[in-house]
């Protein structure tokens, strides 16, 4: 949100953006941003406060009764101080909130297609993140018609730990209520495994050291681009994802089966932040990717080579 201060809001490349895909057909969901991950949480309807409402009230006459979800909120809890979890950081989103209920209250109140939603809720297997605080979230949740559920982002590093997630915000619904989740994926599996070993039969196969370990057969990728077989077989003749292929597939089936699931959506493309530094303690969100730009050499007419094993079952999801 603070990025609507340098330039006129209906010029921001995400309000442009999604606007432009929504003419094109497409579903959209369009997150509120509010960080303040690196600075004391602001006081609920404070200065800093009645900024984010200004910014919030910018970008609501472009986009409500256009964009098919509003997030309120992208990673809150990520995007702040663990101390300033307390109750002034629920009464500064509650009152955002109730802001967006209003304005699409007055502004599109017959049939509105913008579906509202607070935003995601992260590292709930971790007994700390489930506090006071995000039970007055849940709370707010449950208690506000005009909100159709809440957003999860389950980042783990095993697909149980995503049942940790759905048993802690279904109880705290109302029975209509979903949930969506704009974010998921087994990062943190692919994080342990980037100081492992290379698998023998590739390095073998490839002429790369039995001694390398994953996060350089990455970085090797990431210089020189390897031909889409090269960086199959990276994957396919790892364990620790082959193991994990269908991961897609067996992970949309579990949050499908509670019936609640509105929408999920996934990490599309390998963008430039995921190699940007990259070492062996880089978050390897670049394993996610369904396509795969910067570790496979690109085809003859520049466009993008699929990542190992998630797009068919990317494909087949939709179909479902």
């Amino acid at each position: 949100m603070r990025q609507l201060d340098s330039k006129p809001t209906v010029e921001h490349g995400a309000v442009k953006t999604i606007l432009e895909a929504k003419a094109k057909g497409y579903k959209t969901i369009l997150t509120f941003k509010y960080h303040y991950n690196r600075m004391p949480f602001p006081k609920a309807g404070g200065e800093e406060y009645q900024r984010q409402i200004a910014r919030t009230d910018a970008v609501l006459p472009l986009v409500m009764g256009k964009v098919d979800i509003l997030m309120i909120g992208n990673e809150p809890f990520i995007e702040s101080r663990q101390q300033d979890w307390n109750p002034n950081f629920n009464a500064f989103y509650e009152g955002l909130a109730k802001r967006v209920i209003d304005y699409r209250k007055q502004h599109c109140a017959t049939a509105c297609p913008t579906r509202l939603y607070m935003g995601a809720l992260n590292q709930l297997p971790n007994p700390e993140w489930r506090n006071a605080t995000t039970e007055r979230w849940m709370a707010f949740v449950k208690a506000t018609p005009e909100l159709d559920g809440v957003s999860i982002h389950p980042h783990i590093n095993g697909i149980e730990k995503s049942k940790i997630f759905l048993d802690y915000i279904l109880p705290r619904m109302r029975p209509e209520q979903t949930f969506i989740v704009t974010e998921f994926s087994l990062i943190w599996w692919w994080q342990e495994n980037m100081e492992k070993p290379v698998a023998p039969a590739f390095a073998d196969k490839y002429g790369a050291p039995r001694t390398a370990q994953n996060w350089q057969i990455v970085q090797a990728a990431l210089e020189t681009p390897f031909p889409k077989a090269q960086w199959d077989d990276f994957l396919k003749m790892s364990p620790w994802f082959e193991g994990r292929k269908h991961y897609l597939r067996n992970q949309m089936k579990m949050f499908r089966d509670t019936g609640r699931l509105a929408v999920a959506t996934y990490g599309f493309k390998q963008g430039s932040s995921m190699k940007a530094e990259w070492g062996p303690k880089k978050t390897p969100w670049l394993i996610n990717s369904v396509f795969a730009p910067a570790t496979i050499r690109k085809n003859a007419d520049g466009t993008s080579q699929p990542n190992y094993a998630w797009i068919d079952d990317f494909r087949a999801l939709q179909q479902n």
